[in-house]
């Protein structure tokens, strides 16, 4: 039995332990800052705000005239048959030229101004998805940082829980050796240390796989892990319920569908335009001559200017302007859908995690009253079977209930901290 009790306690040193202890602490802030300015999802996020923003200075710039310059030089030489049927050759002197020519749109039935709100209400709801995919990373970070938590609170229950089991079985060896008690005593005793042990392996294990998460999140090379902190505390939410669900409902997942709504509008009013005619003006200014030598200019003096007026009447293309005004309106209808189910979602997850969170608080005060509860019990059980007054079945007994006490406080305290960073990431703002 002894020799079992010390293959327990060996394999309770799991391999990933040293990398455990060289963990780097950081403070929950930290890791929420890294993890925004290193996860993919953010800097994904940020990009798109920059490319909205660039789709607007686009669309500002289609309402000014177009330029271009143009230059070139040119020669050519050869040979031709003449009359008489002999080689005449052919030389041309050099020509060169220049010119510039601006186009400028003059009416165009509001379709540019609609694709600029357009692109303004798609820069606006990136803007709410950078909001989003911050908080998102927030709240995975959380989750990740608060399970480091619980691993520890988990491998200090199960250290507590041999430390018991280890006074049990002394109690046991001792009472078979007085003839007080069975073989079987000391037997079951021995599980229980072994128990015991397996827990702490287990508890380290998903600390160092929970600090292998939490470095990944945060984009560190080395290993980070949380701060050694008061875990007793969970925190608390001091806004009322009601303005808890006017910011949920105002949140940046209802601003990003709001933005897709208008976005869409404008682009149904922009696919209309198609219908009316467009009145466009163009400038050339072009110079050209030719000489003996290279000449890449053309001559000041020998130039054409160029100013014309067209108006273009669009009358049938086959239906397509029909199929993108029909898009365009299905668009605005599913972009007017889904606001109001982001809306009515928000809602729902408010309802959800704010019940959560109420239910695991109530659930963290029983749970401290069981485990002192559980404390004095094991105390008293423990105290009795030393004098023989009851069955190591009791005492056993009393112990799993206290150990049951301890994991159920430690998931109460982590379901709470996981339904106050949900309705954080609901609101788009730390609580």
């Amino acid at each position: 039995m002894k020799s079992l009790v010390m293959s327990l306690a060996i394999l309770a040193v799991p391999a990933a332990l040293a990398a455990q202890e060289s963990a780097r602490p950081i403070p929950l802030d930290e890791a929420v800052r890294l993890a925004r300015r290193n996860a993919p999802a953010a800097i994904q996020a940020r990009n798109s705000i920059k490319q909205t923003a660039a789709s607007v200075r686009t669309n500002y710039a289609s309402f000014l005239p177009t330029l271009s310059a143009s230059s070139g030089a040119s020669r050519s030489e050869g040979q031709n048959v003449g009359p008489s049927g002999n080689l005449v050759p052919i030389v041309r002197p050099w020509s060169g030229s220049h010119g510039i020519n601006s186009n400028l749109e003059l009416f165009d039935a509001g379709r540019r101004y609609f694709n600029l709100k357009a692109a303004q209400a798609n820069l606006d709801a990136a803007e709410a998805a950078e909001v989003t995919s911050s908080f998102t990373v927030a709240l995975n970070v959380k989750q990740q940082y608060f399970a480091v938590l619980a691993a520890r609170e988990s491998e200090s229950a199960a250290r507590k829980q041999l430390e018991q089991a280890q006074q049990q079985l002394r109690a046991a060896v001792t009472r078979v050796a007085a003839g007080a008690a069975t073989r079987s005593d000391s037997l079951r005793s021995s599980i229980q240390v072994g128990n015991a042990q397996l827990a702490i392996l287990q508890a380290q294990n998903n600390l160092a796989t929970a600090n292998a998460s939490l470095s990944r999140l945060v984009g560190s090379t080395e290993f980070v892990t949380a701060l050694a902190a008061d875990t007793s505390m969970t925190g608390d939410i001091a806004l009322a319920d009601a303005e808890l669900f006017r910011l949920a409902e105002e949140g940046p997942v209802v601003r990003q569908s709001q933005a897709s709504v208008t976005a869409a509008r404008q682009s149904s009013r922009s696919s209309k335009t198609s219908y009316l005619p467009t009145v466009s003006m163009r400038f050339g200014a072009n110079y050209n001559s030719s000489a003996d030598a290279f000449q890449l200019w053309g001559d000041q003096k020998n130039y054409q200017y160029s100013t014309s007026f067209s108006v273009s009447i669009p009358i049938f293309n086959g239906l397509g302007r029909e199929e993108n005004v029909t898009r365009a309106k299905i668009a605005e209808d599913n972009a007017q859908a889904n606001l109001r189910d982001a809306r009515l979602n928000a809602r729902q997850q408010m309802v959800q995690q704010l019940g959560a969170f109420r239910t695991a608080e109530a659930r963290v005060q029983i749970q401290l009253a069981s485990v002192a509860a559980g404390e004095e019990d094991l105390r008293v059980q423990q105290e009795r079977y030393n004098l023989g007054a009851s069955t190591l079945l009791d005492l056993l007994t009393s112990q799993t209930t206290l150990d049951q006490a301890r994991q159920a406080l430690i998931q109460a305290r982590l379901d709470a901290r996981t339904a106050k960073a949900q309705i954080e990431a609901l609101i788009g703002r730390d609580l």
